[in-house]
């Protein structure tokens, strides 16, 4: 009869809100570390820097690492100790909000991440992913609380390249699809220490899901053309929020276990983290064993949007039972959600389940 619910203190999604970030700090401390990410560093520097000095705060800018590794979590932790920041601001990233997130945890600091791109669900969790310095997948932290804000400023995010958008629509597919095998499976979720779902953590989790399949396709256009519609706003929320309420409440399953066995694969290190999780949600269905339709539909929606439904799709050709076994042994290392699935998993049947859902969308897109 227990059940437990997180999400981030407050969440807010308006277009131009990272020119008004100083509004929101003032409650929260004095002292500010701004991460940003390399890329945007140069770009964002200067405002960011006017409006939270012309409001009064102590500010320090840094430019973050480009990998959530363990020597970048604790140099970033470092910093924060030396300049006595009491609020840690990630800009940026998911790979930035990891890091932030764990640092500021570590300094026992407040937590603001300002995503520019909807490219994943980490900035609203308590769940952060650790990569090695060469991107391959080492491990996640599940902190005690999460971001205590949130803010996602539209504008930037959907002027960003349309890549980020279509890979933050993948890691958003997969989250009903493990919820549900976590609801059938019986598994904890990832709230303090694993408790059963809400009622609310699962309909968020469908609700992401539905948004996707009526705007996914309208957002992606949209913002090819330079646009910011509806459709675009409702799919960043559910990249963003639905998608990060969703997976923390509910939990993961073998779409991000297959995900961590890509990465070992150094011709994937090229695809983005959303990229592979879509072709592990396709996996995860085949696992499963779920009706041919369903199967079919998810992958004619990747292919409308643009996300991998081969390993070809993937950089991965040649022997692929060699690299089926390859990602399927990695998939179920000690610790990894593959376990969560309602079936018993094995390397042979993750291995098989990858070919044959390879091979089925080889012959849809043939087809088409």
């Amino acid at each position: 009869m227990t059940r437990a619910y997180a999400g981030p203190g407050k969440y807010i999604q308006r277009a131009g809100e990272i020119s008004r970030l100083s509004q929101h700090l003032g409650s929260l401390g004095h002292n500010v570390l701004v991460v940003i990410d390399a890329f945007l560093f140069d770009r964002l520097k200067g405002a960011l820097k006017s409006d939270l000095e012309g409001a009064g705060l102590s500010v320090h800018l840094e430019k973050f690492g480009g990998e959530c590794t363990l020597a970048e979590i604790a140099r970033v932790t470092e910093v924060a100790r030396r300049q006595d920041s009491r609020i840690l601001v990630g800009v940026g990233g998911g790979k930035t909000a990891d890091t932030v997130k764990i640092a500021a945890f570590e300094v026992d600091a407040r937590t603001v991440i300002v995503p520019t791109i909807a490219s994943t669900d980490a900035p609203c969790s308590a769940v952060a992913v650790r990569y090695t310095a060469d991107g391959i997948y080492e491990g996640s932290a599940r902190l005690p609380r999460n971001p205590d804000l949130v803010i996602v400023d539209t504008e930037i995010v959907a002027s960003a390249p349309v890549r980020f958008l279509v890979a933050g629509m993948g890691d958003a597919l997969s989250t009903w699809f493990e919820a549900r095998s976590n609801l059938e499976s019986r598994t904890k979720n990832y709230v303090a220490g694993g408790f059963p779902p809400t009622t609310a953590g699962i309909a968020i989790a469908r609700a992401c899901h539905d948004v996707l399949m009526r705007d996914g396709l309208k957002a992606k256009q949209a913002v090819e053309a330079g646009l910011c519609t509806t459709a675009v706003e409702n799919i960043i929320e559910a990249n963003t929020l639905l998608s990060s309420i969703g997976f923390e409440n509910c939990g993961c399953s073998a779409a991000h276990g297959i995900h961590d066995g890509l990465t070992v694969l150094s011709e994937t290190h090229g695809m983005l983290h959303g990229e592979k999780v879509a072709f592990g949600t396709l996996c995860l269905l085949m696992l499963e064993n779920r009706p041919l339709q369903e199967i079919e539909e998810m992958i004619r929606f990747c292919e409308q949007v643009g996300l991998p439904t081969t390993l070809a799709h993937l950089g991965l050709e040649g022997n692929l039972r060699q690299n089926a076994n390859r990602i399927a042994e990695a998939s179920l290392a000690d610790g990894e959600s593959t376990y969560a699935c309602p079936v018993d998993v094995s390397t042979r049947l993750v291995s098989d389940s990858i070919l044959a859902l390879d091979a089925f969308a080889r012959t849809i897109t043939a087809n088409a």
